[in-house]
């Protein structure tokens, strides 16, 4: 007799939620889910401004008169001095530009100090739970905007971003244009395409103070190129400069350029020594009555710019993370969400609201920054028993009412009208 064989055993899937193994098919890089304006290229690799197309500009604006110094200007001057020095001019101008497109890919193309979003806001601290809003006291349901915290001992305000759920850390700003948080934001230069911030302000300023010095190289070696045929010709300033038309326009291209970059460099220079950003010398303007809390002095300011490490990227974009499965009309805060998402939104970051101590209740949603959404549009979104919802529940009730208020973009207006109005649960019998 042959042996029985035993069956096949059944293949066990086990769940990728408690096990924490995830198929590879819904995994993505954390850069094609990143929520805000960013351009990213080499998968992930390099993260640009949504502007990323000046740079483009930018490149041309440095090479096009560079070049051109070469093919007119340099090139006559090669000869021109003894053992061969005429070289020097040619390469000098080459290794410069060289190194203001290196800085200026350096700037513009790595993370300027992007903090990443929270998925949720931040828990409530005991001080935070007795907070007002409107003189009204709502008590574990609201972040407060601002808290004090004390740097060298002085006290500074640090705000609370709603984008990105979370307290901003000093000098740290909100950009409209990336849509990002950055540390010691400076500002969002279009011309590199990028925001300047902790980790590339150190790229800009080298970027501007080699572009100003580049600008004089080319506008001083024009005028000496002038001077050559000045003296080899015996004519006077007005027939040498006739003779030469290229130098005449890259004096005056070189000499607006650098009332730009070298005004640039030298703002710069200014905020540096003292220890601001752009973003801060224009909004509080620091003065006897408002002390800077960050000056250490002019040596340690410049040591702190120049000599102090960078610190390493809070984001790894090239990493992988779950696909999110929810539609794009439920998500929150990526910039898909349909009008009447926005609107409850709206209603909701405004403060025009009323809360209980178990959740909301349907009579007492009612709109108080007129937001356009009626208490029959709320009660057909939202079904939520008064009692079982603790006060550090909310931001699950917020959550709930944002996902399923966002499905009524789904529904026509025949239909809601279709359907019939909501009433008051009835109460069971005790």
């Amino acid at each position: 007799m042959q042996p029985v064989q035993p069956p096949p055993p059944v293949p066990v899937f086990p769940d990728s939620s408690a096990t924490g193994v995830t198929d590879d098919s819904s995994m993505i890089r954390t850069y094609r889910a990143w929520k805000s304006s960013n351009v990213f290229f080499l998968q992930g690799r390099l993260i640009f401004g949504p502007d990323v197309k000046s740079i483009f500009l930018t490149i041309f604006l440095i090479v096009a008169p560079v070049a051109a110094f070469c093919a007119f200007v340099a090139r006559k001057l090669l000869h021109d001095f003894p053992h061969h020095l005429g070289w020097l001019i040619m390469v000098i101008v080459i290794a410069l530009t060289m190194f203001v497109l290196i800085v200026l890919l350096l700037t513009s193309g790595r993370d300027p100090g992007i903090i990443p979003r929270n998925a949720h806001p931040p828990e409530l601290d005991d001080d935070d739970r007795s907070s007002s809003f409107n003189n009204e006291q709502i008590p574990g349901l609201r972040l407060p905007r601002t808290k004090d915290i004390i740097v060298n001992g002085i006290t500074v305000k640090i705000k609370y971003c709603v984008t990105c759920k979370l307290y901003r850390p000093p000098r740290c700003s909100h950009c409209s244009v990336c849509d990002n948080c950055v540390e010691r934001f400076d500002h969002h230069c279009p011309w590199v395409g990028q925001c300047i911030g902790l980790r590339n302000y150190r790229f800009y300023f080298m970027f501007v103070s080699s572009a100003t010095l580049l600008c004089l190289y080319i506008h001083g070696f024009c005028w000496v190129y002038i001077r050559r045929i000045m003296d080899s010709e015996d004519i006077s300033i007005w027939k040498a400069m006739i003779k030469t038309p290229a130098s005449i326009a890259l004096i005056i291209y070189s000499f607006a350029s650098v009332w730009f970059v070298g005004g640039l460099t030298a703002l710069h220079t200014y905020l540096i020594s003292t220890n601001q950003s752009t973003y801060e010398n224009f909004r509080y303007r620091y003065d006897r009555q408002r002390v800077n809390p960050y000056n250490r002095g002019i040596l340690e300011n410049f040591k702190e710019i120049f000599c102090s490490s960078i610190p390493p990227s809070k984001n790894n974009f090239r990493s992988k993370i779950p696909r999110e499965t929810s539609s794009p009309s439920s998500r929150f805060g990526d910039g898909t969400v349909g009008p009447m998402m926005r609107k409850t939104m709206g209603y909701l970051e405004s403060g025009g609201r009323k809360y209980n101590k178990g959740g909301f209740s349907n009579n007492e949603i009612r709109s108080e920054d007129s937001s356009g959404l009626s208490n029959s549009s709320l009660e057909l979104s939202i079904t939520i028993p008064k009692q079982g919802v603790e006060a550090h529940d909310a931001s699950y009730v917020m959550h709930s009412h944002l996902e399923r208020s966002s499905r009524m973009e789904d529904i026509t207006p025949e239909v809601i009208d279709g359907l019939p109005q909501t009433s008051e649960p009835t109460k069971p019998a005790s």
